[in-house]
């Protein structure tokens, strides 16, 4: 894993990364036991992860993502780098809530949810929080008092940098303009382009695109291109998806997640698969 990134500008991360959401289970999915969700943690930070993905509502069953980083890794590494997100979600179980008893973002909620974050993991200070704007797709709703009041938990140090998530162009704009932005996380996938004026935005600013569902997620990635260009390389689609996402534009980090390590170890992997022209002029 040799290609990096400046996160922010400081924080030099690996370009593939690590999502915890699925060590939790959170919503409702299955999760691996505890001493695989460790595992799995550990053998990310040995193959070279950096930048570990999560979040406090990550939670479910009493099991939570931010619990587990904390005891495979803390105290961590001096490089790891773990950013979180905030939003209209406080704790897991709020997803279950009708949309108007959600909380997450009001001054309240934000602060909250900074400080269960800073909590559960055992930190001073979070390197980078993302803005999560919506439950399901984005919204049209403005972001920019619920960044403000991100903008005052920083300048008190709780916060290191601010991203955004699940949100328009439009959105990034608003964000722009209200503070700097690390990095944005919206859907995006080898199959799911919409987001194609965002990343190249994104990548003129020298803002981090940070794609969610990077291999189909609920819905995994199927169709005779990517069978055939994986056939070629002896690779699967996962990772052609991924390598797919790297050979994009360099402000791609990855942040696959997954509760198996055999499956954090091919999703690595992907890192040294290069698709030739031919492969991406096949792939569209």
């Amino acid at each position: 894993m040799t290609e990096r990134w400046a996160l922010g500008g400081d924080l030099d991360v690996a370009r593939i990364g690590y999502g915890a959401m699925r060590l939790s289970g959170w919503p409702g999915g299955p999760r691996p036991d505890r001493y695989t969700a460790l595992a799995v943690l550990n053998r990310a930070v040995e193959l070279g992860v950096n930048h570990i993905d999560t979040s406090n509502y990550y939670s479910h069953d009493g099991v939570s993502a931010n619990e587990l980083i904390r005891e495979a890794l803390h105290p961590y590494p001096d490089d790891l780098v773990i950013v979180t997100k905030v939003g209209a979600l406080v704790e897991g179980p709020d997803i279950h809530r009708p949309a108007e008893e959600h909380t997450g973002l009001t001054p309240d909620g934000l602060r909250r949810a900074v400080e269960a974050n800073l909590r559960t993991l055992g930190l001073d200070r979070l390197d980078v929080v993302n803005l999560r704007m919506g439950v399901l797709g984005p919204s049209d709703e403005s972001l920019a008092a619920p960044l403000e009041t991100l903008c005052a938990l920083r300048d008190e140090g709780l916060i290191r940098h601010l991203g955004v998530s699940n949100v328009t162009a439009a959105q990034v704009a608003e964000a722009r303009r209200t503070a700097p932005i690390a990095c944005v996380q919206n859907q995006y996938n080898v199959a799911q382009r919409d987001d194609d004026p965002v990343v190249d935005a994104c990548a003129e600013a020298g803002i981090a695109y940070v794609p969610f569902f990077p291999v189909g997620g609920y819905q995994p990635l199927t169709a005779d291109h990517l069978n055939a260009v994986a056939a070629r390389h002896g690779a699967t689609v996962p990772q052609v998806a991924l390598a797919w996402l790297l050979a994009r534009s360099p402000n791609i980090l990855l942040i696959p997640g997954t509760g198996s390590p055999a499956h954090l170890e091919e999703n690595i992997a992907a890192a040294g698969l290069h698709l030739t022209p031919e492969d991406l002029a096949e792939l569209g």
